[in-house]
């Protein structure tokens, strides 16, 4: 699917100058928007290799403190930014649960690989003590 960025439902009754004028500003916002995507994917490759560790070391999917401490970083920001602090709070609270969901799947699965490991090592050993 093709994305148009000249998408309106409003019709011919808005004056042609109001249009450009509202493009012009939806240009930028749609740019905001492809940056937003990438930035969050960056974000996500990071807090993977969060997991990962996390999985290897047997420590827990969340961590309140930190997630408390970020909460309030973010929502300072967003005030110094004039950006309401409650919806920053309920982006980042979002985004925390997607991690923490992301992080549990990967211990899972890191769980499930040793597993399979410890059941591969235990097989060889009692075939080769038949042996």
């Amino acid at each position: 699917m093709t994305f148009d960025p000249h998408a309106t439902s409003m019709g011919d009754e808005v004056a042609p100058e109001v249009y450009e004028e509202l493009f012009a500003m939806r240009a930028s916002i749609d740019n905001f928007d492809a940056a937003l995507v990438h930035i969050l994917a960056e974000r996500f490759r990071a807090t993977q290799r969060v997991g990962v560790l996390k999985a290897l070391h047997n420590l827990p999917a969340g961590d309140p403190g930190r997630e408390e401490a970020q909460i309030a970083r973010l929502r300072s920001m967003a005030k110094a930014a004039n950006l309401d602090p409650e919806f920053a709070e309920k982006f980042l609270n979002f985004i925390i649960s997607e991690v923490i969901r992301h992080h549990e799947r990967i211990a899972a699965d890191h769980h499930s690989e040793a597993q399979d490991q410890a059941d591969s090592a235990l097989e060889s050993t009692e075939t080769s003590a038949q042996n």
